[in-house]
């Protein structure tokens, strides 16, 4: 890998913890802001270098949502470069470990996951002389206070990036909002703080979001969410008309007994996915409820005579998804349901056109023009209404559209 420049932001980050930098009494680093702006980059960069220079046969710790999205977005892109200037790695997959040399000196990076409030316990006991949080608006704070808790070696700093969120996320203002009270070097970066990004990408990320996530992701704002979950739907444009050709099917459901329940069937034609046609019960408006067994034969009845690669559920939906697979007709999969993650990627999805809703979903077509942001909470969260065939959009995307392979199925031979 070769670096052509870097921006003066990015120097500033590389070099803020050697002694000639006028940053170097600075306990800490928090680089935020947009999308694709270099942040991640530099930092882990730096954070390396860091190491070298202050330490040799420490250990550091490298924490991420996940331990896999760690690997993914910090940890293979660096280790190139990394051996192009002279040192040595080596992973060790099994214990979470990666073992850096260079010349006689070796440090060890430990690799910690923090998806909830039980992750707090994964990372006591050990003591760091520094911790790396990629992507920290994404954890637990019991997490990240524990992790930092552990960096008790003299001279052990904290690193943290992360991309926007709600202004009243705990980090936001309890590290952000208080830099110099915490005595952190604070660097906001955009998308021109990246020399390596081209013209032409910046225009395609531009135009991908909108709304709160154009706020966030391009001007890298902390903002709270506001109006239509996907307002660029309300556009005639965005609904395309029935194709001819179809050669992959499936079924993505939302599954409710007083609230309603919601089915879309999806056809794949030129890598991309359309849903054709739906089916959606609402049990107060009919004034009855439905048995898993009558919903059961809507679906049959919305697959008619086509082989479904899989029905993706709503993953609270025991007993229907039981149902599916006593029957033995249709493969089953328990939908992911992280919301706003699963929201992005549907935003993303019908932004590049990688789904399609179908003019004749009418149900799907008046739910996005409904489904709005609660502006009244603290955390990003849309409203609890007419979000039962966004919901199975939602789960179609997040589990269905790659194949779904990652996730816990349930065969219908089983």
């Amino acid at each position: 890998m070769t670096i052509k420049s870097f921006s003066k932001k990015q120097l500033r980050a590389l070099g803020w913890w050697h002694e000639n930098s006028p940053d170097f009494l600075r306990d800490a680093l928090i680089c935020d802001g947009a999308v694709r702006s270099g942040k991640t980059f530099c930092m882990s960069l730096s954070f390396v270098l860091w190491t070298f220079y202050a330490f040799s046969g420490a250990d550091f710790g490298l924490c991420g949502k996940t331990i896999r999205s760690l690997r993914r977005n910090m940890v293979t892109p660096i280790l190139p470069l990394l051996q192009g200037l002279g040192f040595e790695c080596e992973e060790k997959l099994s214990q979470n470990l990666l073992l850096i040399r260079y010349g006689k000196a070796e440090n060890r990076f430990y690799l910690f996951g923090g998806k909830d409030e039980g992750a707090a316990a994964l990372i006591q006991g050990i003591t760091l002389a520094g911790v790396l949080f990629d992507e920290v608006a994404l954890m637990p704070r019991s997490f990240v206070e524990q992790a930092m808790a552990r960096c008790s070696v003299s001279g052990s700093r904290f690193w943290f990036n992360c991309n926007p969120e709600h202004p009243e996320h705990w980090f936001y203002r309890e590290w952000i909002l208080q830099a110099e009270q915490k005595n952190a070097l604070y660097l906001h970066f955009t998308m021109d703080d990246n020399p390596a990004l081209s013209a032409k990408v910046r225009r395609r990320y531009e135009k991908l979001y909108s709304g709160v996530f154009y706020e966030r992701f391009v001007k890298g704002k902390w903002v709270a969410v506001y109006g239509a979950v996907y307002p660029f739907m309300a556009e005639e444009r965005m609904y395309a008309e029935t194709p001819q050709g179809l050669t992959e099917f499936a079924v993505s459901c939302d599954y409710g007994t007083v609230n309603p329940t919601s089915m879309g069937l999806w056809g794949k034609k030129d890598g991309v996915w359309y849903r054709v046609d739906e089916y959606y019960f609402d049990s107060r408006k009919e004034g009855f409820q439905k048995t898993d067994e009558e919903h059961y034969a809507a679906l049959r009845a919305l697959a008619g005579e086509r082989k479904l690669r899989q029905v993706v559920v709503d993953p609270s939906a025991a007993s229907f998804i039981e149902v599916i697979r006593r029957h033995g007709e249709f493969r089953v999969t328990p939908a992911q349901n992280n919301v706003i993650n699963g929201i992005r990627r549907v935003s993303d999805a019908l932004k590049e056109g990688r789904i399609k809703i179908c003019k004749s979903c009418a149900a799907a077509r008046r739910e996005f023009q409904l489904y709005r942001w609660d502006s009244k909470g603290v955390t990003d969260a849309p409203v609890k209404e007419h979000d039962h065939a966004m919901d199975d959009i939602r789960y179609f995307v997040t589990t269905a559209m790659d194949g779904g392979s990652h996730f816990q199925v349930f065969a219908a031979e089983r």
